[in-house]
């Protein structure tokens, strides 16, 4: 039987579905309070980045001609409406859980969340003064007096808007305000003098909302309800392939902040009258606009005040050491011998970052080159790029300039780096790399010798505390030639002129290797041979490649997805899907490694990859899929996956209905999977 296309999920409904989970993990009594508020805060920035980007998107297509909406294969104004559905039903739920669930539990703990209305005269005082001394130069207050005069909503800023009548006139009609919050230049949450609590807590909307008759002397207040509106920030660049890209993308970042809106969001308190004239004010379609609670912007919570309260969060877990590099006195040594692999943030991630150090002091390297994606603010790694141009080697580092929202990041990177005389090419036109690559060239006693280091995720220290990503030293010929290939085109442009053999590399033969790999299931399937697929990945989203796993379900292969985020594939549909398996796990860390394994009747192949199942990654990026051949760490992989498999704690089951339904096993044992998986590691060294 073959797929219909009835069982496809559309991308942006499965990643609602995935930002749902999230939100789980906030109402999950069994997660610290300190860690749920941290999930409140994850979900609000997730969806904002969201409405930004995906949502941003299909408000230019509804712009389009009938022509161009014809070639869909959806309707966007459809897609728009079951969006808004669900979102609206997600922030009702953001809502009770933390009026009905957090607060609660907070003041359980002596932290009271107080509003105006709660404040003695003391903390009165306190906030009055407050205003006075920090606030007043930031809030702009505004009258607003219809389409006349229309004031411009910074993108993602916090307004208040307020609803008077004049003293003189309190039978008169309703006049409107407009006050920013000042959030982008004071913290949101204002410490009070004790109170009610141990420690009570003022939220700086309502320190806003406290002294509005302050800014508007003549006006007796009625009422405050907060906005926000998103813009979007989609970079608009009319052609990639002529004229100067980089001068370009500097452009169209300047243009970011003026984007179209893409999102209004306002209190759902907020009377009709009033609603309709700030709709009529900002020129706002019924597409633009999404109801909340009294507060937005929520991932200020990531910066909630703990007031020393650990036994609130999550107990640190220390990454482990990995010694074979951590503690080598020959660093190129040990990986000459044989292939090493961290799982960050597990292990420290030490031992990448001395990868660069050492490189840059050994006097016997010669030639650093590096892609970079995504890296720290504060970088020890392009730091240590930087002396190594002043120790006398040559390094050259592919910077991606189109990596979204890290744009501005890179080109600073970019000049500084070239400043330090790195040699710096930047961004191709039409496709974006995404491979997690480095090349080290060492003059040895044999000639010169190739190390590499092949990652899932960034050379980022920072995200390497949360995000769990696998990074693989080699210098194996194998690998080592083939990266040397993929630098040597991102360098040159010109084709290579060998195929690559080991490596799966986007632009030349890595949707055709992928493809071919779940043929040969298939056709083992048929021989009547054992024949399996595993798939670990952030997302499975790519047309092609969800209809060939729905082939090799009918042929009989056992497929076991864990997905993280989008998955548009519809597991447990008898006949189509009725051998695919697929969960998805959200704790602590957030996964971020991609891994494939194929059974290949007995000779199973293991790869780990940059690249998620996403037509944008298989076909417009080059990423990088790169095979483990070391007996040893392959048995660390398939002990991790199985694992992740059996999590019966933090593992939900995906399903076409978003059910999101956390997978029981059979066994009394709970198994939650990354600290499993910490704890397994730590056996591990342990055991060295």
């Amino acid at each position: 039987m073959t797929a219909e296309k009835h069982y496809y999920i559309h991308r942006d409904l499965s990643w609602l579905s995935f930002n749902y989970r999230v939100l789980q993990e906030a109402k999950d009594p069994s997660v610290p309070l300190f860690e749920r508020i941290k999930f409140l805060a994850i979900y609000s920035s997730n969806l904002d980045e969201f409405f930004r980007v995906r949502v941003a998107n299909h408000h230019n297509l509804l712009r389009v001609g009938k022509k161009t909406k014809k070639r869909l294969d959806y309707n966007p104004k459809q897609i728009l409406k079951e969006i808004h559905e669900i979102v609206n039903r997600q922030q009702e739920e953001f809502s009770d859980i933390f009026e009905n669930q957090i607060i609660p539990e907070l003041k359980q703990h002596g932290i009271y969340l107080l509003r105006r209305l709660d404040l003695n005269e003391e903390q009165r005082e306190f906030v009055e003064n407050y205003f006075r001394d920090h606030m007043l130069p930031f809030v702009q207050p505004v009258l607003l007096v219809g389409k006349k005069i229309r004031p411009f909503l910074n993108n993602a800023a916090l307004y208040l808007a307020i609803q008077m009548r004049e003293k003189t006139n309190p039978d008169g009609k309703d006049h409107y305000g407009l006050v920013k919050i000042p959030s982008d230049h004071l913290p949101r949450f204002i410490d009070l003098p004790q109170g009610r609590g141990v420690h009570d807590v003022i939220m700086l909307d309502d320190i806003v909302r406290h002294n509005v008759s302050y800014m508007f002397p003549g006006y007796d207040i009625l009422d405050t309800f907060s906005i926000k509106l998103t813009r979007d920030a989609e970079l608009y660049i009319d052609d990639e392939f002529s004229g100067d890209l980089i001068q370009k993308i500097k452009t169209s970042l300047a243009k970011r902040h003026v984007g179209p809106p893409s999102r209004f969001v306002y209190d759902r308190e907020m009377p009709g009258s009033f609603f309709d004239f700030l709709k009529e004010t900002f020129d706002l379609g019924n597409n633009d606009l999404l109801r909340e609670g009294r507060y937005h912007n929520n991932f200020d919570f990531f910066k909630f005040p703990d007031f020393g309260m650990h036994h609130l969060k999550n107990l640190p877990l220390q990454p482990l050491v990995y010694k074979p590099l951590e503690e080598a006195v020959d660093f190129f040594g040990a990986i000459s011998k044989s292939d090493h692999m961290v799982h960050v943030p597990y292990h420290s991630y030490e031992s990448v970052v001395r990868l660069f150090e050492e490189a840059a002091r050994d006097p016997y390297v010669t030639h650093i080159k590096i892609i970079q994606y995504r890296v720290a603010r504060k970088s020890r790694i392009m730091e240590a790029l930087m002396r190594a141009v002043k120790a006398g080697k040559q390094v050259s580092c592919f910077v991606e300039v189109k990596a979204r929202f890290d744009e501005e990041a890179n080109l600073e990177w970019g000049e500084k780096l070239e400043k330090a005389g790195v040699q710096v090419h930047y961004s191709f036109p039409g496709v974006k790399v995404h491979s997690k690559l480095a090349l080290i060239r060492r003059q040895e006693s044999d000639g010169p010798n190739l190390y590499t280091y092949l990652s899932t995720g960034n050379f980022h220290e920072d995200t390497a505390k949360v995000y769990s990503d696998f990074g693989i030293f080699t210098a194996d010929q194998r690998i080592t030639g083939e990266v040397s290939r993929v630098f040597s085109f991102l360098e040159t442009v010109k084709i290579p002129n060998a195929e690559f053999e080991h490596l799966l590399v986007g632009q030349f033969n890595l949707r055709t290797e992928l493809i071919q790999m779940i043929h040969q299931e298939i056709e083992n399937a048929k021989a009547g041979k054992r024949a399996r697929i595993i798939l670990k990945m952030n997302s499975l989203q790519d047309e092609e490649m969800v209809e060939k796993l729905y082939q090799a379900n009918e042929a009989g292969v056992e497929i076991k997805l864990i997905i993280r985020g989008i998955c548009s594939l519809v597991p447990g549909i008898e006949g189509i899907s009725d051998n695919i398996e697929a969960i998805s796990i959200v704790d602590r860390y957030l996964e971020h490694a991609r891994v494939f394994m194929f059974y290949n009747d007995g000779d199973e192949k293991i790869y780990l990859s940059s690249a998620d199942w996403m037509v944008r990654n298989l076909s417009y990026r080059i990423e990088t899929i790169f095979p483990v051949y070391d007996a040893a760490l392959r048995q660390q992989i398939k002990e991790i996956i199985k694992i992740q498999l059996n999590d019966n704690v933090k593992a939900r089951l995906l399903d076409e209905n978003h059910s999101n339904i956390y997978k029981q096993n059979d066994s009394d044992v709970a198994i939650r999977s990354q600290m499993e998986t910490y704890y397994y590691l730590k056996r591990l060294e342990e055991n060295r």
